[in-house]
């Protein structure tokens, strides 16, 4: 029955559609937006270029739990604190495939990110890369991380010398990208010798963005209606293919030594290869792997790029926040021109510029939560097996009840020890929730601390005054337009380290303070 219910839910409502068929008996007790039109839903007022901003437009309105309905679908959302903190309940919900995730099946199949919870390959492929993120792997890949980090800060001088700006999301997606090809799979895809973006990165963004299109038509439709952009898509798909396995390919050829002895010891592309499961001895197949290549390059790096973008255009609006974390910059690293691995992680302040910088642009703006068996959200809303909702990350973390009156305003001392461990377990969210959280996350966490620490220390930033923010959607989100001047600082001198003691340690759920890769992040990455 889960199975039948999901599929519907995904492909649409069939005639006669009634709540229950969603595995919602209840659905008339869920408000939704006002004007509702026969056949094409709620569209009054809304983009098809913005569904997640329409939402949370809607859910300012509507209140912690609501529904959306466009062209025959209806979608439940859930942003109040107790209601997604239900719905991370491991014991009653899992995640859910759907909305523009499904859509991605067509390149990514069962990989980590697309796989549907009854699907094997899932936990094969969890259990032979985990390892890829103990805290060993992770010190292993922060020399490449500083490697390309160097090539990002060689531009930048390039741009600062000339009195040119910086496309920050473009040299942000430039470096994540290069980062996850050289830390895992031992591939140079030369980003920053290009004067444009890489082909991968413009395929990739193509059946994103077709992803999401998908679920702005009616589905009878979409042949026709997206028939340029379909043809678009199936060739951006075959690209990415192509792309990957001449990647393994190279890899094969070569006997399988990225980064380590080809015993599954090395990158992650060694480990997916030749590492069997520990317990089963089962390998992942060659379409598998492919899979998981793409899913990787794709996912190790789009919302990456995104995060370090939302984080530098705050660090520019706030020069006040931006010398408070270069002065901890400056402190912690000292004149170290190359600071090791244990020295990221006592950039407490850096990082909780980073955790509000996700807090407010989650750039993974949801995760979707089905019901394992028949049961009652939030002791009001019941849910047959099968039933879903998508939590909207960027409404929860917006939550009055939680970050106060002022949620919208950006204050990276929401992220200090002592506000951490006052706050209500799963209240943030950036990297989804339980088993299927995001496996990468300590590693991505990592680099873009690393990065800012980097280019606090390096350079001044000074924002276009007459820029506003605006958020671009492509199932990720990402700020649009934004370009930074660059003032190049004198090298800092030298001064005192600072006390491992600091009082940032602490953090909620491990998605808090870097410190925490100092414990193995594979665990909690799956909490």
């Amino acid at each position: 029955m889960a199975q039948t219910v999901r599929e519907t839910a995904r492909d649409g409502l069939p005639k006669g559609f009634r709540g229950a068929e969603l595995g919602w008996p209840e659905l008339h007790r869920i408000p939704h937006p006002p004007y509702r039109l026969p056949l094409l839903g709620d569209v009054v007022g809304a983009s098809r270029r913005t569904p997640m901003q329409d939402s949370l437009r809607y859910a300012r309105r509507l209140g912690p739990i609501f529904r959306r309905r466009a062209f025959g679908k209806e979608f439940v959302f859930v942003w109040g604190a107790s209601l997604a903190a239900d719905l991370a309940d491991e014991t009653r919900f899992a995640k859910h495939v759907g909305l523009g995730v499904a859509n991605l099946r067509p390149v990514a199949g069962d990989g980590l990110f697309t796989a549907y919870n009854h699907e094997p390959n899932w936990q094969l492929a969890h259990d032979v890369l985990a390892p890829g993120f103990s805290r060993e792997a992770m010190a292993g890949y922060h020399v490449m991380m500083l490697d390309v980090a160097a090539r990002l800060t060689g531009q930048w001088d390039l741009a600062e010398a000339a009195g040119r700006t910086v496309d920050v999301p473009g040299d942000m997606t430039k470096l994540t990208l290069e980062t996850i090809a050289r830390t895992g799979f031992g591939h140079d895809f030369g980003s920053f010798e290009r004067p444009r973006l890489h082909p991968f990165v413009t395929a990739m963004v193509g059946t994103l963005g077709y992803a999401q299109r998908l679920n702005t038509v009616p589905a009878p439709l979409a042949p026709w209606l997206l028939r340029d952009a379909s043809r678009r898509n199936a060739a951006d798909i075959a690209y990415l293919n192509r792309t990957v396995d001449e990647l393994v390919r190279a890899r094969r050829a070569a006997g399988g030594t990225g980064g380590g002895s080809g015993s599954g010891t090395g990158d992650l592309l060694d480990r997916m290869l030749a590492t069997a499961h520990p317990e089963t001895g089962e390998r992942l197949s060659p379409e598998n792997v492919r899979r998981q290549v793409i899913t990787f390059l794709v996912a190790g790096h789009e919302t990456t790029s995104g995060a370090l973008s939302f984080a530098l255009h705050y660090l520019a609006r706030h020069p006040e926040i931006a010398a408070r974390a270069r002065a901890e910059v400056d402190r912690v690293w000292g004149d170290t021109e190359a600071p090791g691995y244990e020295q990221v992680a006592r950039l407490r302040y850096v990082r909780r510029v980073l955790d509000e910088s996700l807090r407010l642009w989650p750039t993974a703006p949801g995760f979707a939560r089905e019901a394992r068996e028949d049961t009652v959200l939030g002791g009001t809303y019941p849910m047959r097996r099968g039933a879903w909702a998508l939590v909207l990350t960027g409404m929860l973390h917006r939550d009055p009840e939680v970050w106060g009156p002022d949620a919208e305003r950006f204050d990276p001392d929401r992220f200090d020890a002592k506000a951490v461990r006052a706050r209500a377990p799963h209240t943030f969210k950036p990297f989804g929730t339980g088993a299927r959280a995001c496996i990468g996350r300590q590693f991505a966490l990592h680099e873009a601390t690393l990065v800012l620490g980097l280019l606090l220390r390096r350079y001044d930033l000074r924002p276009d005054p007459g820029y506003r923010l605006r958020v671009t959607e492509r199932l990720t989100l990402m700020p649009e337009g934004l370009r930074l001047r660059l003032d190049r600082r004198a090298p800092a001198s030298p001064a005192p380290a600072a006390r491992t003691g600091d009082a940032g340690t602490a953090r909620e759920e491990g998605a808090g303070n870097a410190g925490s890769a100092s414990r193995c992040p594979v665990h909690r990455a799956g909490e």
